[in-house]
């Protein structure tokens, strides 16, 4: 585990950046204002006459949802570090079945063999980044921009903010979200059908207030916009996308607001991510720089390869995103995986260091992915499949979707693909020769009508988790709510019986700081989540018997 010695001072830094943010002051002369003014620095007139007061916060929003992804170093230059392995690189990379671990941190008692005994170390920092960065650059931003009677700043805001938080919620289950207040102490946790209404909430306002300036062709804060570089439609429809997204997670709990809220996205004018040019995902802009997590995992520190649950349909389908993805292994030229949980307590880890398993193929500047074009055809797909009024086919989108995303990827092949109805997932073969499983699904590719609605809710799943691949936050959420793709169980479970093999993790459990210092908000949460604070308890939205 790399970054292990920076966590303290890492968060010794994000707690700085939320006093900051949060306008804390620590002094109190009669000559304030002329001690604390730096003479060179911008005024709150500047801030207003050049977008800085609104502009600023935002970027730092989206580069504080960045962190999320990919971690971020004590210099600010959102290089990938411990930061991105401890909230997402030994959580979802793995529980999503993207990457397989290669290292056997403390002698295979960690979070991929459903040890959690390093608890706050080790994949609870999503929490923090969310609540001590995030929130507040957000709440800064939403006043600055009301008090200069900038509302479609605002509303771009609270698109950031949903896009940042449901991660979160679906990290944890309840957060303190509702009724935030920029500096309070000791936030309230909320129930998580409670959050998910409040982000659909702000997003319908969102998507109606920027809706007019979308169609007009607008731009907004494009200084401070590393993502879409202020295009106002692109920004709606990422919204819209995103508001299905949310939809269908809560299909199993509230499935009429499900539809209410996805058929809102359906009806908008500006509609859908549509072409590859709407592909979200950061690259870096206006001086920061990116390292790719996965890359430096893989590269620097030789800890994550391809995954078994990879290595099995990939393979199985001949699909030809497979070299995209990752290298064949250098033993013998072709694609092998590891499987989750392999490492118990003294193994040797070498076997699947070295030339026997699949390398990543991301460089050091590959893009971090929040939302693939594709992704906006599944969703359709399934709605369509549901009933819902979404403008065309199951058939028609799920064709549609593997086509954007061989289109996005740069893959060829998409026709034959398509209608390639005898392909099934491969058998599991250990190329290190420690561990063999038999293939965990049989879904074919081509779509039958004929088929019943759950073996096409499959086939449409496991094709939106192959086109968001390095999205594993999203995919881990898709995985829990509709038990697909059929993954293999972890190897090894120490979780004491906390957490079943078959259903596996179904969320984080909440850091220890907020035992420390929200303790009486942080259990009234654990009441609302109905179950122990452990892996094994279902969040709100995850209410499908697998």
């Amino acid at each position: 585990m790399k970054g292990d010695n920076k966590m303290k001072s890492n968060i010794l830094k994000y707690v700085a950046f939320g006093l900051l943010a949060m306008g804390f002051t620590t002094a109190c002369t009669d000559d304030f204002d002329e001690l604390n003014t730096d003479k060179h620095a911008a005024t709150d007139k500047d801030m207003e006459r050049d977008g800085k007061a609104v502009g600023s916060f935002f970027q730092q929003m989206i580069n504080r949802t960045t962190v999320m992804m990919i971690g971020g170093d004590q210099d600010d230059n959102y290089s990938s570090t411990g930061a991105y392995q401890h909230q997402i690189g030994i959580s979802a990379d793995a529980y999503s079945g993207y990457i397989g671990h290669t290292a056997s941190w403390a002698v295979g008692r960690y979070n991929g063999t459903y040890d959690f005994s390093k608890g706050d170390e080790w994949g609870n920092t999503m929490f923090k980044v969310g609540m001590v960065q995030v929130m507040p650059a957000w709440a800064q931003m939403k006043a600055n921009a009301e008090k200069l009677g900038q509302k479609e700043a605002a509303a771009l805001g609270d698109i950031v903010k949903v896009f940042a938080m449901h991660r979160v919620t679906d990290h944890y289950g309840p957060i303190p979200y509702v009724d935030y207040k920029l500096g309070a102490i000791g936030q309230k946790y909320d129930a998580q059908d409670k959050v998910y209404k409040k982000f659909f909430e702000e997003l319908d306002n969102a998507i109606d207030v920027l809706t007019p300036l979308a169609q007009g062709g607008g731009t907004l804060l494009s200084d401070y916009d590393p993502i879409y570089g202020g295009d106002v439609a692109k920004w709606v429809q990422m919204a819209n996308t995103l508001r299905l997204r949310l939809a269908l997670r809560v299909v199993y709990a509230d499935p009429d607001l499900a539809q209410t809220e996805g058929e809102k996205s359906a009806a908008n004018p500006v509609g859908f991510i549509e072409d590859a040019d709407g592909r979200c995902e950061y690259r870096g802009a206006n001086g920061t720089t990116i390292t790719n997590p996965l890359w430096q995992q893989a590269y620097e520190w030789n800890e994550v390869r391809m995954s078994a649950p990879m290595d099995s349909y990939l393979n199985g389908y001949n699909d030809p995103r497979i070299s995209i993805f990752f290298k064949p292994a250098v033993a013998d030229n072709q694609y092998h995986g590891v499987r989750q949980g392999i490492f118990s307590n003294g193994a040797n880890q070498a076997p699947y260091q070295g030339d026997n398993i699949s390398q990543l193929n991301v460089s050091q500047n590959t893009p971090v992915l929040y939302m693939a074009a594709a992704e906006s055809f599944f969703l359709r797909a399934e709605a369509a499949l549901r009933g819902w009024n979404v403008g065309g086919t199951a058939k028609d989108f799920y064709e549609a979707g593997i086509r954007m995303s061989m289109t996005e990827l740069g893959a060829n092949g998409a026709d034959a693909y398509i209608t390639d109805d005898t392909s099934t997932p491969a058998a599991f073969t250990d190329n290190a020769g420690r561990d063999n499983a038999a293939a965990p699904s049989t879904i074919t590719i081509a779509w039958n009508d004929g088929d019943d609605f759950e073996t096409n809710l499959e086939r449409i799943i496991v094709q939106k988790w192959i086109a968001n691949w390095g999205n594993s936050p999203e995919a881990w959420s898709e995985f829990r709510r509709t038990g697909y793709p059929k993954m293999f169980p972890v190897k090894n479970n120490y979780s004491n019986n906390a957490v079943s093999s078959n259903l596996q993790i179904r969320r984080m459990p909440y850091p220890k700081t907020e035992y420390n210092t929200n303790r009486k908000a942080v259990e009234a949460g654990v009441e609302l989540l109905g179950g122990p604070d452990n892996c094994g308890t279902l969040l709100w939205w995850d209410k499908k018997t697998h």
